[in-house]
Order: C-alpha cells, then structure tokens, then sequence
C-alpha cells in the first residue's frame, strides 16, 4: 500500500492531547514537553474544535513576552484550523500540508469530530520506512 491511497487513519495518533482556550499558557507548555508532542488539539466547552497550538505557535509566545509567558492558550492558538477526514488519503493529506504549510492536520471523523492528528513527523516516518522497503 502507498502513499497515494493509504488512508489517513491508518497513520494518525489516536492518543489526543486536549486543552482549553483558557488553559494557562504555561500549563500548555509542560504538557508538550512532559508528553513529547508538537501540538495540542483545543476545544471549546461544547468539545468541538476551537483551535491547534503547536510548539511553533510558541515561538509567538518568546517572541511578544519578553518578560514573562503569561496568558491563555486561546492567546496564542491557531484558530483557522484546516482538518483532514480519516478516509483521506495520505497524498492528499500531504499535498494539503505543503500547500498551506502546515505542520499538523487534525483529522476528522464522520461526524465531524476530531478522532485523529497528523503530523509531518507522521509522514517523514511513512515515507522513511517505504524507502526502507519495509525492513529493519
């Protein structure tokens, strides 16, 4: 199976990280080092998407306070998330990445919940490992 029609689902984390838009942004930051991930998934009260925040938007974050990193994660976040559904392929998930040059692609189910991430870390991965022919 290839690149070009291996679903989406077959490659995303599963295990989602999930704040809220007034989650400190500190606590935000903990949780991304202590778990060695790139993004978090945010949700509003009614649990649906509200944004992403990502170890690049904290680049935002060093660079606007420079005296001190305080706020909320709504302060920061990225909030014109692009999704990608499970049955995607991951062509077309990566053709999406490069496009819009993003690093993180929450993935969408059927009913429009978010049941996935993936990431470009995902991909160079996939990619490595068919190159490899597969093999250890």
């Amino acid at each position: 199976m290839g690149v070009d029609n291996t679903p989406v689902e077959k490659l995303m984390s599963t295990d989602l990280l999930t704040v809220t838009p007034d989650t400190d942004i500190n606590k935000a930051a903990d949780i991304l080092l202590d778990e060695g991930v790139g993004s978090l998934i945010v949700l509003d009260a009614d649990d649906n998407l509200a944004g992403v925040l990502t170890s690049t938007d904290f680049v935002t974050v060093v660079s606007t306070n420079h005296s001190s990193y305080t706020g909320v994660v709504g302060d920061y976040m990225t909030e014109d998330v692009l999704t990608v559904p499970s049955s995607a392929t991951l062509y077309n998930a990566a053709v999406k990445m490069i496009r819009e040059d993003v690093q993180h692609l929450p993935v969408a189910g059927d009913g429009n919940e978010i049941v996935g991430m993936l990431s470009a870390t995902d991909l160079t991965a996939q990619l490595t490992y068919m190159g490899s022919s597969g093999t250890d």
